[in-house]
C-alpha cells in the first residue's frame, strides 16, 4: 500500500497549472470578445475544458 494516493510532485504541477489557467482563460476570453478567429475560440474551450478537468479531478 502507497502512502499517497498522488505523487507529491504530480500536486504540485497540478496546483501550479491551475494558479496558472484562470488568468490565461481570463486573457484569452477578453482577446476573444475584441478580436474572434477560430483559433482564439478554440484555444478558450481547451484551456476551459482543462481548467474544468483539474477542478473536478479528472486528471
Amino acid at each position: 500500500m502507497s502512502r499517497w494516493k498522488y505523487h507529491p510532485l504530480y500536486l504540485r504541477i497540478k496546483f501550479g497549472c491551475k494558479q496558472i489557467l484562470l488568468p490565461l482563460i481570463v486573457f484569452q476570453f477578453i482577446r476573444t470578445i475584441f478580436v474572434p478567429t477560430s483559433f482564439d475560440v478554440i484555444l478558450l474551450g481547451l484551456l476551459a475544458l482543462l481548467y474544468v478537468a483539474i477542478i473536478l479531478d479528472w486528471l
